[in-house]
């Protein structure tokens, strides 16, 4: 009896299927140009595990019977989620409408009218976000009428540290979005 639904190429053993995009393969749907990295998945894996140690605590709270100390350990566990969930969004995102660039706080949103150059610039960046800079590469977006977007990504942030080829993929695929809906 073969398990197709447990492997990897179930579309290459039935024929008769017809390969039906994905629901959110459309242009119209936002969507992360590259993979967020290790350190970032890492980071919100630490988180989700802190808030688990929380709720379990929470539990036994409960168990002791102070109710209220139980709500604040609830709630501070759904912060925790809720930024562990967020930093996991981080970065830059794409659709036909424009480009996202998502922060812990805050979302820009450009329309691709706004956007008047998607480059790949040589200068110093931050490392891992920190305030410590090295020399690297830099994807930034001019705006139209002035003023530069944030940069957008790095070599050196939590997605691209130590894959400078991942990097370059995304630089390209952005640079692509912006050429063909900048218009």
């Amino acid at each position: 009896m073969p398990l197709t639904f447990l492997t990897a190429d179930r579309d290459l053993d039935d024929q008769a299927v017809d390969a039906a995009p994905l629901p959110h393969a459309g242009p119209d749907h936002w969507r992360r140009p590259y993979r967020p990295g290790p350190g970032r998945v890492g980071t919100a894996a630490l988180f989700l595990l802190l808030a688990s140690f929380v709720l379990l605590s929470a539990v036994i709270i409960v168990a002791a019977g102070a109710l209220p100390a139980a709500a604040v350990c609830t709630g501070v566990a759904l912060v925790i989620i809720a930024l562990a969930v967020r930093f996991l969004r981080v970065g830059v995102w794409v659709s036909a409408h424009g480009l996202r660039q998502v922060e812990l706080l805050r979302t820009t949103t450009l329309r691709w009218s706004e956007v008047t150059a998607v480059r790949t610039v040589q200068r110093p960046v931050r490392w891992l976000g920190l305030p410590r800079t090295v020399q690297g590469q830099a994807l930034v977006v001019e705006r139209r009428g002035g003023g530069a977007l944030r940069t957008l990504v790095t070599d050196h942030n939590g997605d691209f540290m130590g894959r400078p080829e991942a990097f370059e993929r995304a630089a390209d695929v952005l640079e692509a979005w912006a050429a063909e809906y900048r218009r």
